[in-house]
């Protein structure tokens, strides 16, 4: 077995070389992830309610109707979509990459529990619009108020303090 005399000019050598390649290639190229450390995006959302509904509005433009998978268990909601490359351009014909594939997610805790088998979904010019009717339980319920004090035709006009008297009109 020979041994080798250590040469630390050698070993800037190569880091320099490994920074030219760098900065030969296009940036993104050289720090690409793995697609299981890519970064998933959040949705923003608009939610409002109406008397019966819960709308949820989200934005995820690029994105295509089937590529979007909506859930709710219970009280809660989670969108998750993904934007797939198309690749018509060569790699080495860009000059600006900023649009890139990836994929999009959002959770959150709806203030009430809805009724999932009656929700409704519409998507046009990259906008996700959920109706989500409120369930029966959640709904706000009316009561009337009846009058106390109208029994018999008679009218009852005060209550009996200490010291005064009931007054009555037939």
């Amino acid at each position: 077995m020979s041994m080798m005399r250590w040469d630390p000019f050698r070993e800037l050598e190569s880091i320099r070389e490994a920074m030219d390649r760098v900065f030969e290639e296009p940036l993104w190229s050289a720090i690409r992830r793995p697609a299981e450390f890519e970064a998933v995006h959040t949705i923003p959302i608009d939610m409002y309610e109406t008397d019966n509904d819960i709308f949820v509005r989200a934005l995820v433009p690029g994105v295509k109707p089937e590529d979007i998978s909506i859930n709710v268990s219970g009280n809660l909601l989670s969108i998750r979509a993904e934007r797939r490359a198309e690749e018509q351009v060569k790699r080495e014909n860009f000059m600006r990459r900023e649009i890139g594939a990836g994929r999009f997610y959002r959770e959150m805790t709806l203030p009430m529990t809805v009724n999932a088998d009656q929700s409704e979904a519409t998507f046009e010019h990259g906008i996700l619009t959920l109706r989500l009717p409120k369930a029966e339980e959640t709904k706000p319920k009316k009561i009337q108020v009846k009058g106390i004090g109208q029994a018999g035709g008679r009218q009852i006009q005060g209550t009996p303090q200490q010291g005064t008297k009931q007054q009555r009109t037939t």
